[in-house]
């Protein structure tokens, strides 16, 4: 099965001011379709091939195969992140079984706080991630092109870190980044049906 790069749910320009359409264009264009073209050259010819994205991402993890956890991760990182983001989105109005899940995590502000919180700690690249584990909401960081999937839980909303996705708009601001992203952006109906 050869993976291909989605389109992008929105035009280029639909999430300015807080992502141009400049980031849009080199991010999904460059940096995504350049994680699609490595894992179809590293699954050609293997076990891998037949699998979906998301169990590649977990035999890639237990295989301890680095290139392949990069590559399959960045692939379904991305491929979501795409529709985890929306024009108007952000606000704190959530759908009702996510805002249940919300309140016992300790309420809105905490889980903003925290999420953002998980985004600047990463060091390097990576990503912070709103998962379920155990009916629970948890939020962590992953390095690199790791995702929850590959760690057991089942992510529900993510944001990359990489510079690539922050650095035209906000150069070395990844705080602001975060903040804008986290409350203009985020599609909180996806986030929901994730669950």
């Amino acid at each position: 099965m050869a993976f291909s790069l989605p389109d992008l749910p929105y035009s280029y320009d639909a999430l300015a001011p807080y992502m141009s359409a400049e980031t849009l264009q080199v991010h999904h264009d460059k940096h995504h379709q350049t994680y699609v073209d490595n894992l179809n050259k590293l699954v050609a010819g293997t076990r891998y091939e037949q699998l979906p994205l998301d169990e590649i991402c977990k035999a890639a993890y237990t295989d301890k195969n680095p290139a392949l956890i990069n590559n399959a991760g960045q692939h379904w990182n991305h491929s979501n992140f795409w529709t985890w983001m929306t024009p108007g989105g952000g606000g704190r109005k959530l759908p009702a079984e996510l805002e249940r899940l919300v309140v016992a995590f300790g309420g809105f502000d905490r889980l903003r706080t925290d999420f953002i919180a998980a985004g600047l700690s990463q060091f390097g690249s990576g990503w912070a991630w709103l998962s379920l584990r155990g009916g629970k909401l948890e939020v962590s960081r992953t390095s690199n092109g790791e995702n929850p999937l590959m760690l057991g839980s089942k992510p529900l909303l993510g944001v990359d870190v990489w510079e690539h996705s922050y650095y035209i708009d906000y150069r070395n601001a990844r705080h602001k980044y975060l903040e804008a992203w986290f409350d203009n952006l985020v599609k909180w109906d996806e986030v929901a049906a994730k669950l």
